[in-house]
């Protein structure tokens, strides 16, 4: 998912000093981090009620086991069912094709918003291998271009893009860190005027804005309760170096195979085939994986690595592996969301695959690593990678291992294709 098209925010005027700029920024960025956070907590919460009831209440008025074969598969298709219904009826047809979207791009009509956000909650409780990132973050940046460039139409377009961006990364991740790493790599090579921190200031008081608004109203984390590394020896660096490599290899095997099952789901035309038959495809994954395969991925990450050595190798190859095809055919076939959050469940079940193999390995350089090597093939963004490997494994000492066991897996998926399509439905490199 790249972010190339993710614009910078304004740059200083040549007749007023940095701190003229630079103030009048702070309360948009404020309003609009808040306002960021509240539409994405609130989406999480309806898709977490609607997942209850789906899940919970419905099989047991049923009689029926709410994670059995038989009800993964009914409720995957249904969920199918529902989307397709969404982007066939609902005006703006829950936005473009979600394979061409990555995180940020430009401005969507908003009519689509409401379509994509309802899109984007049935597929999160029902059980989609697909996050909430990219429609969250659209929808933001729609609703914030919209409003801004009526409040304020003489404010670069722009502008209001990037700090709609940020707010939303930082709300998703908890922390303003993440947007500020991810608005940094799209201001690389972009003109602007002033330092890159005056550049930055407004995404980064939005993404503290967005980030502070999540930590007071929800509980994120990324500690997944992994043993800390306290001291890191050579074997360690070897290891991480070793495992991030094999999954970033791991990962771009669904790179190389997503244009292929993107077509052959293009092919049936209509999305009342397309998403009933890959929710289809979805739930008989699910039954052959099992409920830990299902969802966004982030909750079920935590469960996977709360029982680290109780798990055998071939059982976690299985749940890598069922993951992985999940992803692509969630990606493929039309629901609605974002990549990254079960591309952490894919890393971190292939990293726990790594260590069971050779137990003399830690679990949080096993876990960290493949979960690095395997964000780096799917989403091709180096901050956001090593960001997220580092804080699953919450150790400080992680961070220099991570550094340099980036380096081989960046060689490996540098320039191959990425985990999104251009509008002809081709791999970007």
């Amino acid at each position: 998912m790249t972010t190339d098209h993710v614009p910078p925010g304004p740059s200083p005027s040549a007749d007023k000093t940095p701190l003229q700029v630079l103030l009048p920024q702070v309360l948009p960025a404020l309003v609009i981090g808040v306002a960021a956070s509240l539409l994405y907590l609130g989406i999480s919460a309806l898709a977490e009620e609607f997942e209850h009831v789906l899940w919970d209440d419905l099989p047991d008025a049923l009689g029926i086991g709410g994670h059995s074969s038989l009800w993964i598969i009914i409720m995957l298709t249904a969920t199918g069912i529902a989307v397709g219904l969404v982007v066939w009826k609902v005006p703006g047809h829950a936005g473009p094709d979600p394979a061409s979207m990555g995180l940020g791009g430009v401005p969507l009509a908003l009519v689509v918003v409401p379509g994509l956000l309802l899109a984007s909650m049935l597929a999160l409780a029902g059980g989609v291998s697909l996050g909430p990132e990219n429609p969250i973050i659209a929808s933001n940046i729609a609703l914030t271009y919209w409003l801004g460039r009526r409040v304020a139409p003489t404010v670069p377009g722009a502008a209001w893009v990037a700090l709609a961006s940020s707010a939303t990364i930082g709300a998703l991740f908890g922390t303003p860190v993440a947007a500020a790493l991810v608005i940094s790599e799209a201001l690389v090579g972009q003109p602007g005027r002033g330092s890159l921190w005056d550049r930055l200031f407004a995404p980064l008081v939005a993404a503290g804005a967005g980030a502070m608004t999540t930590q007071l109203l929800a509980d994120p984390s990324f500690d997944m309760g992994l043993p800390p590394l306290t001291d890191p020896g050579w074997a360690d660096l070897l290891a991480a170096l070793v495992i991030a490599s094999a999954a970033a290899v791991f990962g771009l095997a669904s790179c190389y195979l997503f244009p292929y099952v993107h077509a052959a789901f293009r092919r049936l035309r209509h999305p009342m085939v397309m998403l009933p038959l890959g929710g289809l495809a979805l739930g008989l994954l699910g039954a052959l994986g099992g409920p830990l395969t299902l969802f966004k991925g982030l909750d079920q990450t935590r469960e996977l690595t709360s029982s680290v050595g109780s798990w055998s190798s071939g059982e976690l190859a299985k749940l890598a592996a069922v993951k992985l095809v999940a992803l692509l055919v969630a990606a493929s076939c039309g629901f609605r969301g974002g990549r990254i959050f079960p591309a952490v469940f894919i890393g971190a079940a292939f990293g726990l695959f790594a260590q069971a193999l050779v137990p003399e390995v830690h679990p949080a350089v096993a876990v960290s690593s493949a979960v690095l090597g395997v964000l780096l093939a799917t989403t091709r963004q180096g901050w956001i990678s090593l960001f997220t490997g580092a804080v699953l494994a919450s150790s400080p000492a992680m961070l220099a291992l991570l550094c340099l066991a980036s380096l081989p897996a960046w060689l490996i998926v540098t320039g191959r294709p990425q985990l999104e399509l251009d509008h002809q439905g081709r791999a970007l490199h």
